[in-house]
C-alpha cells in the first residue's frame, strides 16, 4: 500500500482521473488541481480533495501551502494539436508556463518526486526509425509537441540544479472510458459516439495514419508504479505495434454494428503520419507492459459509451 500525499493536476480529465483512482486504490491520499477547461466534475473521485484552479494561476502556491504534497503527478495540459497550431501562444502559456509554475512550487515545497506526462506521439515528429525509443531525435512538427517536450528540459535543469526528483512518461495514443468524444483528441471516442448515434463517421486524410493505441488503465498503472521515485528517467509507454485509423474504424464498425461506410475529410496539418513506440525500457526497468489488448479495450470502451452517453459539457 502506498503512503503519502499526491497532488494530481488534470485529475478531472480523461487519463488523470484514472490515475487518481489508481493512486487512491493503492492507498495514497490524493488532492486534485483542475480548472475544468476540458475535465469534468463527473470524473472526480469523491475520496480526493478538489481545487478548481489553473496551473497558470499564481494561487497554485496556496494549494501547495495547504496540502504539502509528497508527490506531484502532472497531467494538466493544453492537449489539442489543432488548437496549438491555431493559438500557439495559449498552448505555450499552459504547457510551458503552467508547468514551470508547478515545478517551482514543487521545488519550494520539497516535493519528493514529480511525474510529468509528455507526448510520445507528438514530440518525436515524423520518425526516422520505428518503433521510436527514448533516444530517437526530438523533431516535433506541431506546436503541442514542442511545448510538451520543452518541459522535459526544465525538469532536467531543476533536477540537476535544485535536486528535484522526477520521471517523464511519453504517452502513446491513449483511449478508453471517460475520453471526451467531442474534442480533437481520440478517434476511438469520437468514432464510437458517432456510430452509436447513427451519425456519419469522417476520417481525416486517407486513414492509413498509424498510431500506438494503449488502453487507459495500463497508462494509469505506470504512474502509480513511478509515483514515489522516478529516478530522473524518461520512459516511453506503448505496445510497440502500429494500428491504422482505418483498422480502428473497422474494429469499431463491427463492435457497434455500424451500417455506414466512413467518408474522408482532408488530412490535418501538423499530424505525424506514422508512429509507434518502443517501451522496452519500461518493460526492463519497471516490469511494465500493456495488459489490455486492442480488441478487448475497444469493446470495453464501446460498452462504457453505451452506458454513459453524455452530451457536450453535461455532468459537470
Amino acid at each position: 500500500m502506498g503512503q503519502g500525499k499526491v497532488l494530481v493536476t488534470g485529475g478531472a480529465g480523461f487519463i488523470g482521473s484514472h490515475v487518481v483512482d489508481g493512486l487512491i486504490e493503492a492507498g495514497y491520499d490524493v488532492a486534485i488541481v483542475d480548472d475544468l477547461s476540458t475535465g469534468h466534475r463527473r470524473n472526480l473521485n469523491p475520496k480526493a480533495r478538489f481545487y478548481e484552479i489553473s496551473i497558470c494561476d499564481p494561487g497554485l502556491a496556496q494549494v501547495f501551502e495547504q496540502e504539502r504534497p509528497d508527490y506531484v503527478d502532472h497531467h494538466a495540459a493544453q492537449m489539442n494539436v489543432r488548437r496549438s497550431i491555431i493559438d500557439p501562444e495559449y498552448d505555450a502559456r499552459v504547457n510551458i508556463l503552467g508547468s514551470l509554475n508547478l515545478i517551482q512550487c514543487a521545488v519550494k515545497y520539497g516535493v519528493k518526486n514529480f511525474v510529468y506526462i509528455s507526448s510520445g506521439g507528438a514530440a518525436y515528429g515524423e520518425p526516422e526509425y520505428l518503433p521510436c525509443d527514448e533516444a530517437h531525435p526530438i523533431n516535433p512538427i506541431c506546436q503541442y509537441g514542442v511545448t510538451k517536450h520543452t518541459v522535459e528540459h526544465y525538469l532536467f535543469l531543476y533536477g540537476r540544479n535544485y535536486g528535484l526528483n522526477y520521471a517523464v512518461l511519453r504517452y502513446p495514443n491513449v483511449y478508453g472510458p471517460r475520453q471526451d468524444p467531442y474534442g480533437e483528441a481520440g478517434v476511438v471516442a469520437i468514432f464510437t459516439r458517432q456510430m452509436q448515434h447513427g451519425q456519419q463517421v469522417y476520417i481525416n486524410g486517407s486513414g492509413e495514419q498509424v498510431r500506438d493505441f494503449v488502453y487507459v488503465s495500463d497508462c494509469a498503472r505506470a504512474n502509480v508504479m513511478l509515483i514515489e521515485d522516478g529516478g530522473r528517467e524518461i520512459f516511453n509507454l506503448g505496445c510497440g505495434v502500429g494500428t491504422s485509423v482505418n483498422e480502428i474504424y473497422q474494429h469499431l464498425k463491427e463492435i457497434n454494428q455500424y451500417p455506414l461506410e466512413a467518408r474522408h475529410n482532408p488530412a490535418i496539418v501538423g499530424e505525424t503520419f506514422r508512429i509507434y513506440l518502443d517501451a522496452s525500457k519500461a518493460r526492463r526497468m519497471l516490469n511494465w507492459e500493456p495488459t489490455v489488448g486492442l480488441r478487448e479495450g475497444l469493446e470495453r470502451t464501446a460498452a462504457y459509451f453505451r452506458e454513459h452517453d453524455q452530451e457536450p459539457g453535461s455532468g459537470d
